[in-house]
Formats: structure tokens, C-alpha cells, sequence
């Protein structure tokens, strides 16, 4: 399944995910943020299931941020999740 999600509060502003149905991350890409360190994300990611994913990821905050880019990627698995 493809999926846009839309970042809040974070130099990123968009994520494309695609998760299949076994719920495992096939592809992840950002829009803005560090790329070096967002396309590093998006490597370590791949093939990781989308729970495993939003466990190791959740609640990392940026800085003074309550929030951070990969946090906003377990937010986005979040809703993928809820969708299947």
C-alpha cells in the first residue's frame, strides 16, 4: 500500500511510504529535513515491519521539538496501521 502522510513540526514536510500487506516497510522517502541522515532512516527501515518500526521510533523528539522525523514516520505507520 502506498501512503502520504504529511509532517507537523518537523523540517520534513511529507513522507511516501509503501507497506504491504504483510505489514512490512518496502520504501520510505522524505520530503525536506537532513537528507543524509533521512536517507539513512530510510534504509535501516526497509524490510523492518511497520510495529517494529513504530517501536524503535516513537517519541524521539528533535532538539527543543516534541517531536522529530522519525517519530513522525511512527506516526505515519500509526495511520497505515489503522487503515488495514
Amino acid at each position: 500500500m502506498k501512503y502520504t502522510y504529511y509532517t507537523s513540526g518537523t523540517c520534513s514536510s511529507q513522507i511516501d511510504l509503501d507497506v504491504d500487506d504483510q505489514h512490512v516497510v518496502r520504501d520510505v522517502q522524505f520530503y525536506g529535513g537532513c537528507h543524509g541522515n533521512l536517507q539513512g532512516i530510510s534504509t535501516l527501515v526497509r524490510g523492518m515491519s511497520a510495529s517494529e518500526v513504530i517501536s524503535k521510533l516513537q517519541g524521539i523528539r528533535c532538539g527543543y521539538k516534541n517531536t522529530s522525523c522519525p517519530d513522525q514516520l511512527a506516526n505515519a505507520l500509526r495511520e497505515v496501521l489503522a487503515q488495514k
